[in-house]
């Protein structure tokens, strides 16, 4: 795994991690960044042929 892959599905952890406190602390515009960002770095990983597991959100 290059530096750019590891680095991308790090990030989408880090982001699914970030969207579910905000979630269960219910900041509806920290949920609203996050998603965002999840939803950008997703279509990333898919324009660069990475695989992103399962998404646990």
């Amino acid at each position: 795994m290059d530096a750019f892959t590891a680095g991308l599905l790090q990030r989408i952890k880090a982001t699914e991690t970030d969207l579910n406190r905000a979630r269960e602390t219910g900041d509806d515009f920290l949920v609203d960044v996050d998603q965002e960002e999840l939803e950008d770095l997703r279509r990333l990983a898919a324009e660069h042929g990475v695989e992103v597991g399962a998404a646990s959100v």
